[in-house]
């Protein structure tokens, strides 16, 4: 909405400053941290009213009894945040930023409706049905995105610029390695953004553990889409170049702004606990960014946390049932540290910073190709 001011900028040269990526990332990220602070104490006297609350596994660290009775579904106003600051500073005039838009909020709602059941009926919704319909809306979306971004350039060099497909995956540490992998593209997608979504909901489990990691995925991001908006940045470090990618920053802005709100809440003692609402479409906002970026295989770095959190258990659960016993004291990761002696609050500031160092890890390949 604002960006359609600097039209008006022969009126008030002071207008132009709205067609600025900068700007208008600096003024998203703001005004969801402040809505978001805005909506927290709202959100949380509601819920409190009505009794939306966390129910506490029986099979979890006994420390996390005192957290029966915390209020849960707080990610609906990091999501009502994310929105708000996106209708106000995005370029609503991309299609890009609709698809983004919508895919985030289609995943909102498959974790509200978990998180409702959970509230309503004491049991979420059935894992193969929440499952199924990540799937669903993950296909529609790289669907969509194949078909709007197919096409576009990659640097391959300072003075060249090649065509490729969107089905294409770049790896980050090298400078012309790119693999074409046609309609398989779809199902590596898939594993992407569902695989990014659920690896978020499991590393929630800690008193601002998933929202301090994603916000810092967030603003990586927000660095990779500035830079591959801008044609000659791109080029310059052969990086794929998006047209409007730039949109993302803004975008990714508005996500870390609502998350550092959230964090204001969700910091140990937590006051209000996302749920499946504010992870899975969280995660799924990272990786739909990570596929349009091209970016896919370094999401494995930047979401390094995820990635052991979500592996903690694959392997938990593949040793149990073959050999009948368990690799950690508990999955997912951040419970075997705890049951270890670590103190909750150490375990979270510890991944912070693991999430820190892997960040700047995956900015270091910038200049590694």
């Amino acid at each position: 909405m604002f960006y359609l001011l600097y039209l008006m900028k022969d009126d008030l040269i002071l207008f132009n400053v709205f067609r600025y990526i900068t700007f208008r990332s600096f003024g998203a990220g703001v005004t969801a941290f402040l809505v978001s602070i805005v909506l927290g104490g709202v959100f949380i006297k509601f819920l409190r009213r009505r009794q939306f609350s966390e129910n506490v596994r029986d099979d979890g660290p006994a420390s996390h009894k005192t957290k029966a009775g915390t209020p849960t579904m707080g990610g609906a106003f990091i999501i009502l945040s994310i929105l708000f600051s996106s209708l106000l500073w995005l370029n609503l005039t991309s299609e890009m930023v609709w698809v983004v838009l919508l895919f985030t909020l289609s995943y909102a709602v498959i974790g509200f409706l978990d998180d409702w059941l959970k509230y309503s009926r004491k049991k979420g919704m059935k894992a193969r049905v929440k499952f199924s319909l990540q799937i669903l809306f993950g296909v529609l979306f790289v669907l969509l995105i194949m078909s709007d971004l197919d096409g576009f350039t990659m640097s391959l060099s300072a003075n060249q610029v090649a065509d490729y497909s969107f089905t294409s995956v770049v790896f980050p540490f090298f400078k012309k390695a790119v693999i074409n992998l046609g309609w398989l593209y779809i199902p590596f997608a898939l594993i992407v953004v569902v695989g990014a979504s659920n690896g978020v909901n499991l590393t929630d489990g800690l008193d601002g553990l998933a929202i301090g990691s994603i916000a810092v995925a967030a603003a990586t991001y927000i660095i990779f889409a500035y830079l591959s908006g801008h044609a000659e940045f791109s080029k310059y470090l052969q990086i794929p170049y998006i047209p409007e990618g730039g949109e993302l920053a803004v975008y990714l802005a508005a996500v870390g702004g609502a998350c550092l709100g959230f964090l204001w809440y969700n910091s140990h003692p937590a006051e209000v606990f996302m749920g499946d609402v504010g992870s899975l479409s969280l995660g799924a906002a990272i990786g739909s960014v990570a596929l349009i970026l091209k970016q896919e295989i370094l999401l494995i770095i930047v979401g390094g946390i995820f990635v052991a959190e979500a592996m903690s258990v694959i392997i938990q659960v593949a040793s149990f049932k073959l050999t009948g016993k368990r690799v950690f004291k508990m999955a997912p990761l951040h419970h075997h540290f705890e049951l270890s002696g670590w103190s909750e609050s150490k375990v979270v500031i510890r991944f912070w910073i693991i999430s820190l160092v892997l960040s700047l890890f995956a900015l270091s390949t910038l200049k590694l190709r």
